[in-house]
């Protein structure tokens, strides 16, 4: 079946609720009641000095959440705007949480860099180098960032991740590779948005071969290899690959993907033991619809955001 509805929108979740709970954001508010217990939430950090509600900088944030909470309950933070945030990396926050990692022994989830295009746009945000994160948390289960300027990662080997989501305009080939040479048995769900070529984009459909095997992720269930120029060639290396047999679900959503990749999918290997494939904002013609629709009766298939499929120039969702 084809739905044609709208996806529902990532930025609702930065201020409403995360990994499950409800946001809380740092320092609370007295005028907004009792100051719930540090495990009921998840925190919200942010440092800007255009925000009265917030500290100038954000380690005060950090530092009142130590003073104010009990760090020790904690199991979700959600960081938001620094200071600087677009010219000043995020690695004193890395730095930060990795130093304090002992006193947040409880912690299971992290996005770094959880900003509306209104408070930055992605391509603005200076990220990090967010392998000290892995290293410091042993039992970190989900780690999310948004904005690819800056994002730097090493092979790692951790044993409990099972959620990685990388939203970027533009995903470096060197962080794509880190990813991919890391072992992550226990990774339920990756999520890699590649973006543009001017924005820092230079990963290629050969940096994903080893996620492609499945090798070192024998728990992927959820594979989304999405907002990417050489998003045929990802459909292609799809229609061949190992990991896909075993997958829940696939998306490869939000970039270029034409009649061409589409015809990949159908030619390759089945994907009728999908619950759901998501090809939203795509360059399908009517006709490609109608097979998919047809080769694939018993999946959720998500073609909603078509754009003109004789478009000259084709564009990803995302990229400044």
């Amino acid at each position: 079946m084809i739905h044609f509805t709208e996806l529902p929108s990532h930025y609702e979740r930065y201020y409403e609720e995360y990994a499950g709970l409800p946001i809380a954001h740092a320092p609370w508010q007295e005028e907004d009641g009792p100051q719930p217990a540090g495990g009921s939430v998840a925190w919200r950090l942010t440092g800007n000095e255009w925000d009265d509600d917030a500290p100038d900088e954000i380690g005060e944030t950090l530092d009142w959440l130590f003073d104010h909470v009990d760090t020790t309950q904690v199991t979700a933070l959600v960081i938001g705007q620094w200071e600087d945030c677009y010219e000043t990396p995020a690695d004193h926050i890395v730095a930060r949480l990795a130093a304090e990692a002992a006193r947040l022994p409880a912690l299971r989830s992290i996005f770094l860099g959880a900003m509306s295009p209104e408070e930055s746009e992605i391509s603005w945000i200076q990220q990090a180098d967010i392998t000290p994160l892995l290293e410091a948390f042993p039992k970190l289960e989900r780690l999310e960032v948004r904005g690819g300027s800056n994002l730097r990662l090493h092979p790692v080997r951790h044993g409990s991740l099972r959620m990685l989501r990388m939203e970027t305009g533009g995903l470096g080939g060197d962080v794509v590779r880190a990813v991919a040479g890391s072992d992550l048995p226990a990774l339920e769900l990756l999520e890699l948005w590649f973006g543009s070529d001017q924005y820092g984009g230079d990963a290629t459909v050969g940096d994903l071969a080893p996620i492609m095997s499945g090798e070192r992720l024998p728990a992927l269930r959820h594979l989304r290899l999405q907002n990417a120029e050489f998003q045929d060639e990802i459909a292609a290396a799809v229609g061949a690959a190992p990991i896909v047999a075993r997958l829940e679900s696939l998306s490869l959503s939000m970039g270029s993907l034409t009649d061409a990749g589409a015809e990949s999918l159908l030619s390759g290997q089945p994907l009728t033991h999908l619950r759901w494939l998501n090809l939203d904002h795509n360059y399908l013609s009517a006709t490609m619809i109608e097979r998919l629709a047809k080769a694939l009766p018993g999946v959720d298939v998500v073609l909603s955001g078509n754009e003109s499929f004789d478009r000259a120039w084709r564009f990803v969702a995302v990229s400044e």
